[in-house]
């Protein structure tokens, strides 16, 4: 019972962090799953079958507190279904024991990015300049395929590379942005799942962890499309951070070093202190 509350707390702090941010749904709870020990395929397709349910929840929520721009996401919502398919399909031949370590590398560098993002980065809604416009929308099939792709062979990766490029509209503002992301995802993660019983099967599924992480991220969905209007993204960009950068790190120092970060105080203690700056300075962060 305990493990199933935890599952359903993963599953509630992914989905919090994913609608207020545009991201990181992917990248936080298959970085937990991996921790406990799930091979990286059945991380990924757990995180994605949750995730048809609560990208749906928060799909909706979204649309309902108006943070959706229809047109964006049409233009996303195909390349990215193809690109989840295809990355499931990789994901799926490829042997655990040699891709989890690589997968926490490529995990770790979004954890580094989302920081950055939403710490360094100034965002703010500007006015229509038809030139970057169309410039930047001749982007969103390619960029919506590889986001697709990196999401399901990656565990994430849709919003970190979506959400930015939708930041740059200049008619976007950051609620819209985002809400547009989270409404396209759904289409993304039913994909990605159809991939994955097709390549590795239903019966290798871990149903109670799937479950218990749709009720945490239903639960979690309409509140994070009302906080992502209220809260300071920089501050929960640098929290989903920091957890993201600190267990990953675990496993790349146990894989390639082995080193257990969470015994090794004169490394975690640095990275602690880091990391206590960051969120104080988001806190601080005017805008």
């Amino acid at each position: 019972m305990k493990k199933i509350i935890v599952l359903a707390l993963i599953g509630l702090m992914a989905q919090l962090i994913d609608g207020s941010l545009g991201m990181a749904y992917g990248v936080t709870s298959t970085t937990l799953l991996l921790m406990i020990g799930l091979s990286p395929a059945i991380a990924s397709a757990s995180v994605h079958l949750a995730e048809v349910v609560t990208s749906a929840a928060s799909g909706y929520s979204h649309f309902k507190f108006g943070n959706v721009d229809i047109n964006i996401v049409k233009k996303l919502v195909l390349p990215g279904a193809v690109g989840a398919f295809s990355g499931a399909a990789f994901l799926s031949y490829i042997p655990a024991v040699f891709i989890k370590p690589y997968i926490s590398l490529f995990l770790l560098g979004l954890g580094i990015y989302v920081i950055f993002r939403f710490l360094m980065l100034k965002i703010s809604a500007r006015p229509i300049i038809k030139e970057d416009t169309e410039k930047i929308g001749k982007l969103y099939r390619p960029v919506g395929f590889a986001a697709g792709f990196l999401d399901a062979s990656g565990g994430g990766g849709w919003g970190p590379l979506t959400t930015p490029l939708l930041l740059t509209q200049r008619h976007l503002t950051p609620s819209m942005a985002i809400g547009s992301v989270n409404f396209s995802e759904f289409a993304v993660s039913l994909s990605a799942s159809i991939g994955f019983f097709l390549f590795i099967g239903w019966e290798t599924l871990y149903w109670q962890i799937v479950l218990a992480m749709m009720v945490g991220g239903v639960i979690a969905a309409p509140f994070a499309a009302w906080l992502v209007k209220h809260l300071k993204p920089a501050l929960l960009g640098v929290l989903a951070g920091g957890i993201i950068i600190l267990t990953n790190l675990r496993t790349i120092l146990k894989e390639f070093f082995f080193l257990e970060l969470f015994q090794e105080m004169y490394y975690l203690l640095p990275l602690l202190f880091i990391w206590i700056l960051l969120i104080i300075a988001a806190v601080r962060k005017k805008s």
